[in-house]
């Protein structure tokens, strides 16, 4: 019985392609996710593919400290100094969420040097949909 002939390029024999030299990335999309307890920052290319990420609680911020806007602004330098040395140098921005983090996350990526397109608010607003979580008492 002959052996079947593993195909090129399959997820089972390892990686596509080297990774020795990330590709150069011209322009990309910044998604900066604000909750009240934590802020994640996502890097794609235009496709939709992620490049980078980080977040308040992965750059060492633990408990309440994840959702204040210096946590925010450590989180969004993170994520971008890695793409800014693959190439990017325009990029757009979306900001979603009520939290601490949306104005601090703009500022790092603005102090950045990536030139910005657009920066848009996605925040999901419901049209009365369903009954919203009681209000916060801070």
């Amino acid at each position: 019985m002959a052996k079947p002939i593993p195909k090129i390029g399959s997820r089972k024999n390892g990686r596509i392609g080297s990774r020795k030299h990330p590709r150069k990335i011209p322009k990309g999309i910044i998604y900066v996710q604000a909750s009240f307890n934590n802020t994640i920052v996502t890097v794609t290319d235009v496709r939709g593919r992620v490049i980078s990420w980080s977040s308040a609680g992965a750059c060492g911020f633990k408990g309440t400290r994840r959702g204040t806007p210096f946590a925010a602004q450590t989180a969004a330098g993170n994520a971008i100094r890695t793409v800014v040395d693959q190439g990017m140098q325009r990029a757009e921005v979306m900001i979603k969420g009520p939290g601490l983090g949306r104005d601090a996350a703009l500022r790092a990526i603005r102090r950045s040097g990536i030139l910005l397109g657009y920066i848009r608010d996605v925040t999901p607003m419901p049209h009365n949909g369903c009954r919203s979580p009681k209000k916060r008492r801070v």
